[in-house]
């Protein structure tokens, strides 16, 4: 998600990220880019849509909310990293829980610590796009430019651990529209939002964190995380003392829902 004030800087969107991802598409032979886009110029409606309309193959273009499977399931997501200061901690907190979690990955920081990357695949955990730059206006671009932020993010982090499969995407700042979650789609990733969301980048405090997370868990839920953007060491504490709680009350952890509903 990334709402910090740290998010602004990682907006650029000038020549050389540009280059870059034109660059990454046209090695990856990436779909040929849309002129213009045909959302409206507002803010769409689509940052909380929910509809289930099925793209390319069995992957829905609908955001996915849900966890996986039935009952007491719990899907844990972690966003915009990779960070190496804070990544290595999530990655040991999730390590003594015996929990796997969902990565949203920025392309540029995949890109600039693709170790890190390797790290988060070769512990189990599922990779999801977070777009090239976490540029949270992305719903206000042409659809062009979507397309780029998408696929070259998608590149970046294949690059990072060639034939790992990016699963999911996840517009920064839940700024979707029916172009990109069609986009996602039709590149075998799942759009994906969330159904809990602690706040823990704003930093408000460890109790109010373990207070969002644990207070009326809808059902399947899909909570939200972050590992990168500023000080992320209420994360880290938050989840050292939410998965042992989760467990106490009989949630299994699984990833979010792919190709249902």
């Amino acid at each position: 998600m990334g709402m910090s004030s740290s998010s602004a800087h990682r907006r650029r969107t000038g020549g050389a990220v540009a280059a870059a991802v034109l660059g990454l598409l046209a090695a990856a032979g990436g779909p040929a880019l849309a002129a213009t886009d045909a959302s409206s110029p507002g803010r769409s409606p689509d940052k909380d849509a929910s509809a289930s309309v099925h793209g390319a193959g069995s992957v829905p273009q609908g955001i996915s909310r849900l966890a996986q499977g039935t009952g007491r399931d719990i899907a844990i997501t972690v966003d915009d990293g990779p960070d190496p200061t804070w990544t290595p901690q999530v990655l040991r907190v999730l390590r003594q829980n015996h929990v796997k979690a969902t990565f949203c990955l920025v392309g540029t920081r995949a890109r600039k610590y693709p170790e890190l990357v390797r790290e988060i695949a070769a512990d189990g955990h599922q990779l999801c796009d977070h777009s090239v730059d976490h540029d949270e206006t992305m719903d206000h671009k042409p659809v062009a430019y979507q397309r780029d932020q998408i696929l070259g993010g998608k590149a970046m982090i294949e690059a990072a651990v060639p034939g790992v499969a990016v699963n999911y995407y996840r517009a920064p700042g839940g700024a979707f529209t029916p172009e990109s979650r069609a986009i996602a789609a039709e590149n075998g990733m799942r759009p994906l939002g969330w159904s809990v969301d602690p706040k823990d980048w704003s930093r408000p405090g460890l109790p109010a964190i373990v207070s969002a997370v644990e207070d009326k868990l809808p059902a399947r839920p899909t909570v939200l995380f972050h590992d990168g953007g500023g000080d992320r060491s209420q994360t880290v504490a938050a989840l050292e003392q939410y998965l042992p709680w989760l467990r106490s009350h009989s949630y299994t952890f699984t990833f979010p829902a792919r190709t249902a509903p």
